[in-house]
């Protein structure tokens, strides 16, 4: 067995990786560039070895640094995880060449899928059925255009070399085709250095189904069933489960032997996935599934194959990589219950899904499920790596059971202030048509509007904000949400400020909804509720922003004043705006406490300010 292991990737599956080799008493070690100095799997491996800048470029995608970690700490193994170069053939033949294990297939095996073209080619050639097209060498655009008019359009342009949705286009009619190849070519070009592509007919109801298998040194191959995948986002992969529903039992067997014949094809060691996409337009039917490409890494999706079959694949991968034969015969291979993953993005569905990046000042994932993660409270979200902060794993007797677990994992994430696709999530998993398991690769696009949440909060959150923050006032602890009722008058209340709107808002007296939870920090109240976070600049006495005492209006945090709309001597009334504080990429509106006059104005448009500076002064009217 491999006594000491390098993990040359980061983030949660290093995480992953790290957990199995400590639980088999192999000692690991990590790499990390400057982002990544203190980060989770730094701290969580037994030595760790920097290998430069905080770009990829710089850091992990450059085998000679890692390789010479590797050396510099005696490890005998490499093991890729996914991404960056996992795939790479050169880096697999060179970690070899340097006389290490490398814990993945053979590099003959990598190169033999790497290009979708002649991988089709090899699969119609081993029996997998694949998806009418064209695969010829001649890229000319006459050809190429003469070919899609003969399969029939919609038809889909892909890169011979890509992968993640790139260098993909779908062609809906004759006349786009020449300007989609164009663009197409263009992309790939810039992403793999390969303008090569190939033809495929368009499936109209697509599901993306897929195969776990796994092969050693000693010619067995097996396959731990199926996943379905076809909850996706711009060709990036969503929520996953296994075993994929609607899938019978004769349709099941002759995927995967298909999937063991490709697996076969490039004598394959170790864990890969075979992907299909499906005609699902009348069920999944064995001859309506057609061979896509293969994945020759463990993919993010792993767990739920793990959840159903009681396999812990990165062992397999190890004892394998050391020699071993596969643990478990196909026979002893079998499906319990139901998983359903899905993947927590720091991002912002409501502003296009853009990435979120910054300090996880506030990170509870809660408890129940299986939470992969290579972040904690504290941590940074970086610019410069995939934006994933956790996979959410849930296993279920039945697919219902899994959702409805998954769905509470879900809404039960706690974040701030970087913004997450956990209510987006949520939302997908309580979808009917989910629910029905009625799926295609455009569920998400074509539900998008009901998938996104609203990012106001409404009059309940506005409630639970003004509850948590009267309660804190009192010299209370916050409660939490649960079984929590306002020991408090109702005529007792407070002014808050959300995204610019102000509100006074009375003490419910009533019991919150056991999904809200939320505290009081500094000047502002934070409430969580069904994935989303919401911010509320607070003050006891009733004003959108803190106030040091009766009309002082001070900074609810560090801050740039992006605008200001009185003047000293003014007077103003209750909730009227005064100015606009703009922190951590977003604007707080600072509000009059109640009627007066402007007395005193220390900020000015453009200015940076501390927390808790004393911006203005209001005096009430009539003193």
């Amino acid at each position: 067995m491999i006594a000491k292991l390098l993990i040359a990737n980061r983030g949660e599956i290093a995480c992953r990786i790290i957990r199995t080799a400590r639980d088999m008493g192999v000692a690991t070690v990590a790499v990390y560039s400057d982002a990544d100095a203190k980060a989770l799997h730094v701290r969580a491996a037994d030595e760790a070895v920097h290998i430069g800048p905080s770009p990829a470029a710089e850091s992990y995608l450059l085998g000679e640094k890692i390789i010479a970690a590797a050396k510099q700490t005696g490890a005998e193994a490499i093991h890729p995880g996914y991404g960056f170069l996992s795939e790479n053939a050169g880096f697999a033949q060179a970690v070899i060449d340097a006389g290490l294990i490398w814990v993945g297939p053979k590099p003959s095996s990598i190169e033999a899928m790497g290009l979708k073209d002649s991988a089709k080619q090899l699969m119609m050639n081993a029996g997998v059925p694949v998806t009418p097209g064209y695969l010829g060498e001649d890229q000319s655009v006459d050809r190429l255009k003469a070919e899609a008019d003969a399969i029939g359009y919609p038809v889909l342009i892909k890169a011979v070399a890509g992968g993640g949705g790139k260098g993909m286009r779908k062609v809906e009619k004759a006349a786009d085709f020449e300007a989609d190849l164009q663009s197409c070519k263009r992309e790939a070009k810039a992403s793999f250095s390969n303008d090569e592509v190939l033809l495929e007919k368009w499936i109209t109801s697509p599901r993306h189904i897929e195969v776990q298998v796994f092969g050693d040194s000693h010619g067995n191959v097996v396959h731990l069933f199926e996943r379905d995948c076809s909850l996706q986002r711009r060709h990036q992969k969503v929520i996953e489960e296994a075993p994929a529903p609607g899938m019978d039992d004769a349709t099941r067997e002759e995927i995967c032997a298909a999937a063991v014949r490709a697996a076969k094809a490039v004598d394959y060691e170790g864990a890969g996935t075979i992907e299909f996409i499906a005609d699902a337009s009348e069920g999944l039917r064995a001859d309506r599934i057609f061979f896509m490409e293969m994945n020759t890494r463990l993919q993010v999706e792993h767990p739920v194959t793990e959840e159903i079959t009681g396999v812990d694949l990165v062992e397999w991968q190890l004892r394998v990589a050391s020699g071993e034969p596969i643990p478990l015969k196909q026979e002893e291979l079998s499906i319990n219950g139901h998983a359903i993953e899905a993947r927590l993005y720091a991002e912002d569905p409501s502003s296009g899904f853009l990435p979120s990046t910054g300090p996880l000042d506030h990170f509870d994932l809660g408890i129940v499920g299986r939470i992969e993660t290579g972040v904690a409270e504290g941590d940074v979200i970086s610019p410069h790596y995939d934006p994933m902060v956790a996979k959410l794993v849930a296993w279920g007797e039945t697919r219902d059971d899994a959702i409805d677990e998954l769905a509470e994992i879900a809404g039960s994430v706690e974040i701030w202030p970087v913004k997450t696709n956990a209510a987006f999530l949520t939302n997908a998993l309580l979808d009917d048509d989910f629910g029905d398991a009625v799926l295609d690769t455009s569920f998400i696009e074509r539900k998008l509007d009901s998938l996104v949440p609203a990012d106001d909060a409404d009059d309940a959150i506005w409630q639970s904000a003004a509850d948590f923050t009267l309660m804190a006032d009192l010299d209370q602890d916050v409660p939490s949400a649960l079984g929590f009722r306002l020991n408090a008058a109702p005529r007792i209340a407070t002014t808050l400020t959300h995204r610019g709107e102000t509100r006074t808002v009375s003490a419910s007296g009533s019991e919150m909804a056991a999904h809200v939870t939320g505290f009081v920090e500094e000047a502002r109240t934070l409430v969580f509720a069904d994935g989303q976070s919401f911010e509320f600049a607070r003050d006891a006495r009733g004003t959108g922003a803190a106030a040091a005492g009766d009309g002082a209006i001070l900074a609810p945090m560090p801050g740039k004043v992006i605008a200001v709309d009185v003047a000293e001597g003014d007077a103003v009334t209750a909730g009227q705006r005064l100015m606009v504080l703009e922190a951590m990429k977003m604007e707080h509106a600072l509000t009059a406490p109640f009627d007066g006059t402007v007395t005193q104005l220390s900020a000015s448009e453009g200015g940076q300010v501390q927390v808790e500076a004393v911006l203005a002064v209001v005096e009430p009217a009539g003193d």
